[in-house]
């Protein structure tokens, strides 16, 4: 059983950067983001791989930036150029198996934390 901790969020105004970080208990092959906003479906931002191959929803690339220190077991998510329709909720997530943007791929997940973006 994997245990995943993240802080780091908050909130910002648009134009406003953040770093999510996002600690593991244990050994993870694959690690990644997932956020949800208020009525709408969980979805995956970006994950990484523990050899550092990476994959991003359309929607975040050249504004975020998703980074892993295996020594520490933590996984960041740098977040650039925020924009109001990135706010919700960023849970942190983990596997043993192929990496990808659906949560289905996952057995571990963080609790969850918020991030805020104003107008």
């Amino acid at each position: 059983q994997v245990q995943l901790v993240e802080s780091g969020g908050g909130s910002v105004q648009a134009g406003g950067s953040l770093r999510l970080s996002c600690t593991a208990s244990g050994y993870t092959f694959c690690m990644g983001w997932f956020r949800q906003a208020p009525g709408k479906q969980r979805e995956g931002v970006a994950v990484i791989y523990v050899s550092g191959g990476i994959e991003y929803v359309d929607s975040i690339k050249g504004r975020f930036t998703i980074s892993r220190d295996n020594a520490k077991n933590t996984m960041y998510l740098q977040m650039n150029s925020l924009k109001p329709e990135d706010s919700g909720a960023y849970y942190c997530a983990a596997g043993s198996g192929f990496c990808g943007l659906s949560e289905g791929l996952f057995a571990y997940w963080g609790q969850g934390t918020q991030v805020t973006v104003s107008s």
